[in-house]
């Protein structure tokens, strides 16, 4: 089920980016922070004063230990460690403060970036789904964006207070005594620079873990999402077998992170103390020699352990954003994807009133995904306003593909499409789209109630609006049936209504939307005899005065259609009415003979099958 490639077209820019420093993978965040620069204002003037409280307390230790502990200068003793007192309280409240506005500012934005990110999705074509896993999108909603979270919101916190820290006290230190300082900041550099190397290594190795935890997230929702299929075909075993794989994989990627930085927080740990170690030791030398006081001596190690303690933690939690930076990176290729299908910069304007005209001008088309087959090979046809056209042939003609290119899901390869005489690659989607009303063959019901799923259609619709609109799809009488009524939750994916229900509230749905062109794709296929007659009917008045596009294999169902166009391999083969074309005795002729003989027809049947398979080559 899972696959490992052509996951989005955004993966591959992930991959050819991975030299980049992590900090500069974290660049999708600047814009949703610089919004609000009040709060970062904030957090900076609480960042100084808890940073500058800190660094008072070697100085107050530097003047305890120059005193003595003896009995005459304890009140001065006094004095420092009430002055100490405050500069704690102080310490204290602004520690709060940064903590709350830093970490309330990365919920903030984290929030903000999985709107964002959702929003685009939303108006990207279907060509990125296709090339697209629906378990791996959400797993960059999800997983990734928590992990952005909890680093954005703490580690940020983290890192900034430490980087003022680890600077006030190198400032500190080298007012402290410059002598000492030289052996501190040669040793910097010597620390910083293989910080950094590692944490290139751990991004990548952190971006490759979040690309397998993506993958099997995204066979955990296949196979869920199918758990009915995989039950009935005694797939359980095999299934839970290869998510224990995924899982494992994910595992394996995400130990080779933890070990890149392990390594890293190792080596600066030591690097960190045995710089601490050698400048305490060199110290102590002055002091033996007099060429320092014990006091000076403590007060330069107090801010050189808080510089290396910073330092320390810088490392960490530059591991952290080295991580961060993955997940933030594969949300930025989200962000950064950018929709095929888009209103130009000037749209064409559609008519208004609609007329409910269509066209197709020698439209050719390939899907994305197979470039090398045609779809559609030169259509052409028009419908005029309130004609109801039909189109029937064989599965995978490209029926379902004029549907897509009316709703312009794809552009042609060439040719155009027009709706009121208006190209619709020079229009504006949504405009056109609120012209068309779709049912389509694989009902789309969400988990909300039956009235929300109705009232999609038209979410201003009052509840008599949506229950007229059931009635009309013959949906009101089970309805009424459910526990809630119109207010039933129906589970996700509809899961609790049968499939003729699933496709009578589709089709109220599409009845309460009232577009001037209708298309129905296989509108009835779930339907048993009663109900397709009772919703052909409803379907017959919603019809009228409409254009309307309907595909269906059951030709009982098109027989009163204006007129039937019959594809086969990407073209239309014939077209005409149901009569006219049985006498033609092509295509549709050996189809409708295949469906339309009675039981007893066996003979008749088989050599319509026959005549069939040997007319296909020749229409191919």
């Amino acid at each position: 089920m899972a696959r490992k490639s052509d996951r989005s077209s955004g993966q591959t820019s992930g991959q050819d980016n991975r030299s980049k420093a992590p900090l500069g993978s974290l660049k999708p965040l600047v814009p949703f922070a610089a919004v609000y620069r009040g709060r970062i204002v904030a957090a900076f003037l609480a960042l100084l004063v808890a940073s500058g409280a800190t660094l008072v307390v070697p100085i107050a230790m530097r003047r305890v230990i120059d005193h003595g502990f003896s009995a005459e200068n304890a009140p001065v003793i006094d004095a420092y460690f009430a002055g100490l007192l405050g500069v704690v309280a102080v310490l204290a409240l602004s520690s709060a403060a940064r903590y709350y506005t830093v970490v309330t500012l990365g919920e903030r934005v984290v929030a903000d970036l999985r709107s964002a990110v959702f929003r685009r999705l939303t108006v990207l074509d279907p060509a990125f789904f296709d090339r697209s896993q629906s378990g791996e999108i959400i797993s960059r909603l999800t997983a990734d964006a928590t992990q952005v979270k909890s680093v954005f919101g703490i580690s940020i916190s983290i890192l900034l207070r430490n980087a003022f820290l680890f600077v006030g006290a190198v400032v500190m230190m080298v007012i402290t005594s410059p002598r000492l300082s030289v052996l501190v900041l040669v040793a910097i550099p010597l620390i910083v620079f293989p910080l950094i190397l590692s944490g290139r290594g751990v991004r990548r190795r952190s971006r490759a873990a979040q690309d397998r935890l993506a993958e099997a997230s995204a066979y955990a929702s296949e196979a869920v999402g199918s758990i009915r299929t995989m039950q009935a075909f005694g797939m359980g075993r095999t299934t839970a077998g290869r998510f224990a794989q995924a899982s494992e994989n994910a595992y394996g990627a995400a130990r080779d992170s933890v070990r890149a930085r392990s390594l890293l927080t190792g080596v600066a740990i030591f690097l960190i103390s045995s710089s601490v170690v050698g400048v305490m030791w060199y110290g102590a030398q002055g002091v033996l020699a007099g060429t320092m006081t014990a006091g000076q001596l403590s007060q330069f190690v107090l801010y050189a352990v808080f510089g290396a303690s910073a330092l320390g933690q810088l490392s960490e939690v530059y591991g952290e954003l080295a991580q961060a930076a993955g997940a933030a990176e594969r949300l930025g290729e989200i962000l950064a994807a950018e929709p095929v299908i888009r209103a130009p910069d000037a749209p064409v304007a559609m008519p208004s009133p609609s007329r409910g005209e269509l066209a197709f001008e020698a439209v050719r088309f390939s899907y994305p995904t197979r470039p090398e087959h045609a779809a559609l090979d030169g259509i052409d046809f028009s419908v005029s306003r309130g004609e109801r056209v039909a189109l029937v042939g064989p599965s995978g003609a490209g029926k379902t593909t004029v549907l897509q290119l009316i709703l312009r899901f794809y552009d042609p390869v060439s040719g155009c499409v027009r709706i009121d005489g208006v190209d619709i690659a020079k229009a504006d989607p949504d405009a056109l789209r609120q012209r068309l009303s779709l049912v389509p063959q694989d009902p789309t019901v969400f988990s909300g109630t039956v009235f929300e799923n109705i009232a999609y259609g038209r979410p201003s619709a009052t509840e008599a609006d949506v229950r007229r609109a059931a009635e009309l799809a013959h949906a009101d009488g089970f309805v009424q049936a459910l526990p809630q009524g119109y207010h039933t939750v129906v589970g996700e994916r509809g899961v609790t209504l049968s499939g003729g229900q699933r496709q009578r509230v589709a089709i109220a749905r599409a009845i309460l939307k009232d577009a001037p062109i209708l298309l129905l794709d296989e509108a009835t296929s779930a339907l048993d005899a009663e109900s397709e007659r009772a919703v052909q009917s409803a379907l017959d008045t919603l019809m009228r005065g409409r254009t309307t596009i309907v595909i269906a294999h059951r030709l009982a169902t098109i027989r009163s259609a204006d007129r039937i166009l019959v594809l086969d391999g990407g073209r239309i083969v014939e077209s005409g009415t149901h009569d006219s074309l049985l006498a033609e005795g092509a295509l549709y002729a050996q189809l409708a003979a295949l469906q339309f003989t009675d039981a007893h027809g066996d003979i008749a049947r088989g050599r319509a099958a026959q005549a069939l398979r040997a007319a296909r080559p020749a229409a191919e």
